[in-house]
């Protein structure tokens, strides 16, 4: 993703890292490391440049903050493509964990209770988070502790593969809580 630096077009690598190359290197002495790895010694950035241009590649700066610069001789294209390689495949291996919601009535039965348990420890076998809600309709709301005795049962019945995350709370006609799967 090309940006501007100083009204120059630089390739962004993340939000902290911005690749000089070429004519970009305005150092007065750099050092220099050749395509394979080896090292050429402290030189002016212009005989660099001219030495990477001899060898059709790109002369890109590596670390400005050392002492002097590090430079190195490399075909920019391929870098460029190699490390958007390495962030895709580090995202593919990152997993999302998202947070599944199971809503209950104060006044369920026994038979829906279970087929609801059976979905949150699928979910908690998958790795997500679950938010199990109580909800009040009416005057139901003036049997909290009903409905706190429900949620106690749920973390009890899951305790062997969940923890409770957040304490039962109560909002609005709501009571929750949040449970996170052991590990």
């Amino acid at each position: 993703m090309p940006a501007y630096f100083f009204n120059k077009e630089v390739e962004i690598i993340d939000k902290e890292q911005v690749l000089l190359k070429n004519e970009q290197i305005r150092f007065s002495k750099v050092r220099v490391i050749d395509s394979d790895g080896k090292q050429l010694g402290i030189m002016s950035s212009r005989e660099a440049l001219e030495i990477a241009r001899r060898k059709g590649l790109d002369l890109v700066l590596v670390s400005p903050n050392g002492d002097p610069p590090v430079v190195k001789i490399m075909d920019f294209g391929k870098y460029m493509y190699q490390i958007s390689k390495r962030q895709k495949e580090a995202r593919k291996k990152q997993k999302q964990q998202e947070i599944k919601q199971m809503k209950f009535r104060l006044k369920i039965d026994e038979h829906d209770y279970q087929t609801k348990l059976k979905h949150i420890r699928r979910f908690l076998g998958n790795g997500d988070k679950v938010k199990v809600t109580i909800m009040f309709r009416g005057r139901e709301i003036t049997f909290t502790e009903k409905g706190k005795q429900i949620l106690e049962r749920i973390a009890n019945d899951v305790s062997d593969i969940a923890a409770v995350e957040t304490d039962a709370k109560l909002e609005g006609r709501d009571m929750w809580m949040q449970l996170k799967p052991k590990n």
